[in-house]
């Protein structure tokens, strides 16, 4: 017994050494996001944005992306200082591709908050998953979340799509909700496809367990899914943008 437990030791610290420095990147990860989301939110109090809604976009996307988010706000986001007379970046301005960017950053953010709030809420309360069948239908729960996440995410992001369009084009209410929703489900559709495939493969090709909502692999997992989001909804964002049924940012 003693000689298969001096075998076993290695075999073990082989097993949890990579999954201590997983979990120590995924901090590090994660801190990386908050510090970037704060730095940029504290930076809007004193260059709040042309665009209101944008105000949320920066630091939620900053919870993802991090430094790279950081340094594209400060090239191609940061407005001048409240109160000095003119912005130095407006909506619609500057290279395309770069309006592209911060439109698929906007449909981004409302993915992040949607993701956090549903799996946030999922978790605390497991019985939401039941209508999107976990457990009846489902064995694992990561398929009934992304039913939620969607849900959730296509409600904030037709949100925040109505306070960009709605007081450009001087729109009501009902007739706002129409054109943000048309702004918003192709693009978040398309967000979704990359998020939910890289959280596929960290789920069943990378780590081959499940991802529970309230470790830090889990939202470490999901900054990356975030990003192939961003890959996968920016041709969307062109296409929409460039024909006139989503504003530029």
């Amino acid at each position: 017994m003693r000689t298969l437990r001096a075998l076993d030791t290695p075999a073990r610290r082989a097993i949890l050494l990579p999954m201590t420095f997983l979990l120590l990147l995924a901090w590090a990860s994660l801190a990386l996001g908050l510090v970037s989301a704060l730095w940029i939110a504290f930076d809007l109090t004193r260059r709040p944005q042309p665009m209101g809604v944008m105000n949320a976009v920066w630091p939620l996307c900053a919870l993802f992306a991090g430094p790279v988010l950081l340094a594209f706000y400060q090239r191609h986001g940061r407005a001048m200082p409240a109160g000095a007379g003119h912005h130095h970046h407006h909506h619609g301005g500057g290279p395309f591709h770069i309006a592209v960017a911060k439109g698929a950053l906007h449909c981004g953010a409302g993915c992040t908050l949607g993701d956090i709030l549903a799996e946030g809420l999922s978790a605390r309360f497991p019985g939401l998953l039941a209508p999107f069948g976990y457990p009846g239908v489902f064995a694992e729960r990561i398929f009934a979340a992304w039913g939620l996440d969607f849900v959730v995410a296509l409600a904030i992001g037709i949100a925040f799509q109505y306070f960009a369009i709605a007081p450009m084009r001087g729109l009501g209410p009902v007739e706002g909700l129409k054109e943000a929703a048309k702004a918003d489900v192709l693009s978040l559709a398309s967000w979704q496809v990359g998020m939910y495939g890289l959280m596929a493969l960290a789920r069943f090709a990378v780590l081959g367990r499940p991802l529970e909502p309230d470790t830090a692999v889990f939202w470490f997992a999901m900054q990356f899914a975030m990003i192939a989001g961003f890959v996968t909804a920016y041709p969307t964002n062109w296409a929409l943008i460039r024909a006139g049924i989503k504003e530029a940012m």
